[in-house]
This record gives C-alpha cells, structure tokens and sequence, in this order.
C-alpha cells in the first residue's frame, strides 16, 4: 500500500528535523523532542501532526519568536532549481511554515522576509494568510512587490496566498477587502510565462468565480480588453473551468 502523505510526518522524520536543529543549536534536546513526536504521532491526520510539531517546537526551543524564526533559516538548505519541487524535496519545511502561520503576526517584518526565503524551497503560502488577515494594508503591498520578482516560486505566492478556497486552509476573504490592490497582484501576472504561477491566477480566479461573480466577471472584462496574450486566456478559462462545468 503506497505510503499516505502524512505518514512521511513521523518519528523518523522527527529525528531528522532534530538533527538539523541541533546542528545549528547544540543546546537542543533532540531526543526528547523525537521521544515527544514518537509518543503523540500515530493517531493523528496530516494536520494534527504538523501541529503535534509546532507544539514540541515551543516546548523545546525556548527562545523567542526572531531566535526561532534565524534558528529555522539557518536549517533553510539550498532554493530550489526549478518551479517544481515543492513537495518532493521542500516536504520536510511543512511543520516549520507552520510554526510561522501560528506564530508570525508576532513581527510582520520578520515573517515576510522569513516567508520569503522559505517559498523558495518549500511554499510560504498558509503563513502569509494570517499576516494577510491582521496587517491587510502592509501584506498587500508585499504582495504587489512580490508579484514581479525575479523568483518563480515568490511570484507564485503572491497569487496563492490570496485564495479564498486555498486547500488545507480556512476560507478567507481577507484578500479582497482591498480589491484594487488584489486585483493589482493578480494583473502583474497574467502574462507571467511559467504555468505554475499562471495555475495559481487561474485559481485565484475560480475561487473568486465561486463566491463573489461579479468581481470575477469585472476583473476577466478588463483582461480581455484589447490582445491578451495567450497566457491571460489560458488563465481565464483556467479560472472559469467550475462555471462551465455548472452550466
């Protein structure tokens, strides 16, 4: 039987996040922290491990929020190469992004450029929303920068962290209290060349179809005004895919 996703979140997973902590912070009590995850890991689901984490990560690095969050880039490892990756080598982030998802509002600076450097190898997307929802001003903007990096996986974040129906996460409309500035993230990237980043417009669009259509609609009009590019109308059919399927 092929192993379930969160079963790769396990004592043997625990030793090797221990080990990587540790050799950053020689003070670190690896062993009760693997003991703690072996005890409480077996009957939990996928989210409740990584929480089962987050909780011994408090318990065992008594240090504050800034320590922790230069401790855990200093575990960070190489960017990925490519768009892809993100589970298949960046899957052993998950527990740590979410540390910074109950913990980041603690210091939006910190957070947003931790979150930063932690998209690059894994997905920063579930921390930003808090940040999203408390600091709504100041994270768009972020966004807006973001969506015209260099980096694919960073443009990419801008876009997902956004989603109303973002997958593993509570619906939030956080997002689209401040529309222009939404609707701004998603224009720097509807001729973006790489179709990771446009899959995540698409989305963006789908989720916005699904619970508030005329803002759909509005922003979809003002795409299409003129030539789009084909990458703009594969993400508007991609964002319209559940309307078509209902009609």
């Amino acid at each position: 039987m092929p192993k379930k996703f969160k079963d790769y979140y396990d004592a043997d997973y625990a030793t090797l996040l221990a080990g990587k902590i540790k050799q950053e912070w020689p003070a670190f009590d690896s062993n009760a922290f693997i003991a703690t995850i072996e005890k409480g890991v077996h009957d939990k689901e996928f989210l409740h491990r990584q929480d089962l984490f987050v909780d011994a990560f408090e318990r065992f690095l008594p240090l504050s929020y800034q320590e922790v969050i230069a401790l855990f880039h200093d575990i960070l490892g190489p960017e990925l190469k490519t768009a892809e990756g993100m589970f298949t080598h960046g899957w052993w982030l998950w527990p740590v992004g979410r540390y910074v998802e109950r913990h980041g509002t603690i210091d939006f600076n910190t957070s947003v450029a931790f979150i930063r450097e932690l998209t690059k190898r894994f997905t920063g997307e579930f921390a930003m929303r808090p940040l999203i929802e408390k600091y709504p001003e100041q994270a768009m903007e972020v966004l807006k920068q973001w969506s015209t990096d260099d980096n694919v996986h960073v443009r990419r974040l801008a876009s997902e962290c956004m989603r109303i129906r973002l997958p593993w996460a509570r619906k939030s409309v956080a997002a689209i209290s401040d529309f222009e500035s939404y609707k701004k993230v998603l224009a720097n990237l509807i001729s973006d060349p790489e179709k990771f980043v446009q899959k995540s417009v698409g989305n963006n669009l789908n989720d916005l179809m699904k619970e508030y259509p005329a803002k759909a609609r509005e922003i979809i009009s003002e795409w299409q005004k003129g030539n789009p590019p084909k990458e703009t109308l594969w993400i508007i059919k991609h964002g319209l895919r559940s309307e078509r399927k209902t009609s």
